[in-house]
């Protein structure tokens, strides 16, 4: 062990001396209590460390000890379903431990050391044979939702299996493999948070992630892999969306980093996960999420290292051939913890106050997003939703600037919807998706129509508020009555297929089935209405069929599997324009 002393202290950053032979990255216990830190920069021994606890009492000439090793994850049975700090201490056990507030340089194991599983080998694997990194030896049961596969480490590689126990019950800490130079393999391994795990070959993005929310799904889609950003100004529901994207999308697996948010937030997440059930597999959405909570009155260098924790859990899974989704909020707050940092070490500040790393910080985060290969030929993916707070919702600011360089899909919060109750906010003329050209030949296989209705729908919306500033103008009426037919329209894809109610036992989710069947119904109500117009029948006629309110009620008044009932308001669509077409045709 290298031991060092304190020399200066600067809130969450101290400098030590006498640690030469510490490398960058190295985990270190600093002062009387041992609180965590890491070495973020080293100079002939002389050390600047970014501790993860509150250092107040703190005193210069305090010992500093190297453990030489990087900041790592303890990696196996025990994760799913639990709730950890930036650092992967479980708060519910420390909880139990010291009460509502943790003390310093408090240690509890990240997973449950004592608790027995039980392994089932899988019967090719035998003693004698070649080893690779990711190798599947065999499988625990860690909820009814999650089957974890016990892997070889990554670092193992080119190895002979020289002691296999096979199926039993074991604990995370007992070898229940060795290699021939005597290496151990248990049910939990270690992984430095900073370094992504190896696989054999990156995919591309082309099978959506179904989140359930319309506007998501049909207009603005994101790739099972692809990487989005919410930005949006506060109160315009970022926390929000991002709740009904991990309650509701078709990822395997949820990792939900609060960072740097407010408590309560996470508090309503551990609340409400609980008491949700997947439509899935009908049981608790907590058997399949984890959670970390690094909230703003928790230490700032913790919140730095909080991303890397979660997408270092999400590769994990990934690596057993399953399909993770990463929800960050925020990565303003993440990003605000660089800024201070930064600060504390006198670097040479860039715009706003953020250091000049900034833009690589988030490269090196969101570019650990995709679709991958695993060394066992399966596929696995992880998707990353980070939020974006903008001060005053300006999202001209560095942190939105640069995320969108590093992005493929951006739901801009609009603040006049938010304000106005419609949820999702994500505005439809400042939002894009990039993945839309590539998961087109998945939706031509599932529903042929969606490539034309997306394009027919967004085209009207965005010919809609062009119409509306010269509404702004003069007035309605001063249009035609073919372009007031376009305001109607809008109204009824804007209140009957993007907007949705999160709290509604039927409209908080949507299958894709049901999102197209609503906007072709519109759709075609438009087209033929227009006709109708042009061949001489008053807008109000077509404007104020019964039916239309019918369309606009679709998503809450019909369930998901009563897609059937459908048909009957398009049998009453059909009936009530063969009316007008009777009338104002035969003339």
């Amino acid at each position: 062990m290298i031991e060092g002393k304190i020399t200066r202290i600067s809130g969450p950053i101290v400098y030590a001396q006498g640690l030469d032979g510490c490398g960058l990255y190295d985990v270190v216990d600093v002062g009387e209590n041992r609180l965590i830190g890491e070495i973020i920069r080293q100079n002939k021994g002389n050390a600047t460390i970014q501790v993860y606890e509150e250092d107040t009492g703190m005193h210069i000439g305090e010992k500093v000890v190297c453990t030489e090793r990087p900041l790592s994850l303890r990696l196996g049975p025990g994760i799913v379903g639990n709730i950890y700090d930036g650092i992967q201490r479980p708060l519910q056990a420390m909880y139990e431990q010291s009460g509502g507030f943790l003390l310093p340089g408090q240690r509890t194991q990240p997973i449950d050391e004592e608790k027995i599983w039980h392994f089932d080998a899988l019967e090719n694997v035998k003693e004698g044979m070649l080893i690779h990194p990711g190798m599947f030896l065999g499988t625990v049961v860690e909820t009814q939702s999650i089957t974890e596969k016990i892997m070889v480490p990554p670092q193992i590689r080119g190895r002979t299996l020289k002691s296999f126990k096979g199926t039993g019950d074991y604990t995370v800490n007992d070898v229940i493999a060795t290699t021939e130079l005597d290496e151990e393999i248990q049910l939990a391994q270690y992984w430095p948070v900073r370094q992504p795990r190896p696989y054999s070959q990156k995919l591309g993005v082309t099978e959506p992630l179904i989140t359930g929310q319309r506007v998501i799904d049909v207009f603005f889609p994101l790739s099972k892999g692809g990487t989005a950003a919410i930005p949006g100004g506060f109160g315009t529901g970022k926390t929000m969306t991002q709740h009904a994207i991990a309650k509701w999308c078709d990822a395997d697996l949820i990792v939900y980093i609060g960072c740097g948010e407010r408590g309560n937030e996470m508090t309503e997440v551990l609340t409400e996960f609980p008491e949700l059930i997947d439509p899935r597999t009908g049981r608790s959405i907590m058997e399949r999420t984890i959670l970390i909570a690094n909230t703003s009155n928790m230490p700032v260098a913790a919140r730095e290292v909080s991303l890397y924790s979660g997408i270092t859990l999400a590769e994990y899974f990934r690596d057993m051939g399953m399909h993770v989704a990463i929800m960050a909020d925020s990565t303003s707050r993440w990003a605000e913890a660089l800024r201070e940092l930064s600060g504390r070490m006198e670097e040479m500040p860039a715009e706003e106050g953020f250091p000049a790393y900034l833009p690589t910080r988030l490269a090196s985060f969101y570019e650990r997003a995709g679709r991958v290969i695993n060394f066992e030929g399966q596929e696995g993916s992880v998707s990353i939703i980070g939020a974006v707070s903008p001060p005053g919702g300006d999202f001209s600011e560095p942190v939105t600037q640069h995320t969108k360089r590093f992005i493929r899909c951006f739901w801009a919060l609009d603040r006049e919807l938010a304000n106005a109750r419609h949820y999702p906010a994500i505005g439809w003329i400042d939002s894009y998706s990039e993945y839309a050209d590539e998961v087109r030949d998945w939706w031509e296989h599932h529903n042929p129509l969606w490539e034309s209705l997306r394009t027919k729908a967004i085209n009207l919306l965005k010919n809609e508020n062009r119409l509306q500033q010269i509404v702004r103008l003069i007035g309605p009426d001063a249009l035609p009555d073919s372009e007031r037919l376009v305001l109607k329209t809008a109204e009824m894809i804007k209140n009957g297929f993007l907007q949705q109610n999160a709290f509604d036992d039927v409209d908080k989710y949507c299958s894709t089935d049901k999102e197209i069947a609503i906007l072709d119904l519109i759709m075609q109500y438009y087209e033929r209405a227009l006709k109708l117009v042009k061949d001489g029948c008053p807008l109000p006629q077509v404007a104020e069929l019964p039916v239309c309110e019918e369309i606009v009620r679709i998503k809450m008044g019909i369930k998901n599997e009563e897609l059937d009932k459908i048909q009957e308001i398009r049998d009453h669509l059909d009936f009530q324009l063969a009316e007008l077409e009777h009338t104002y045709l035969a003339r």
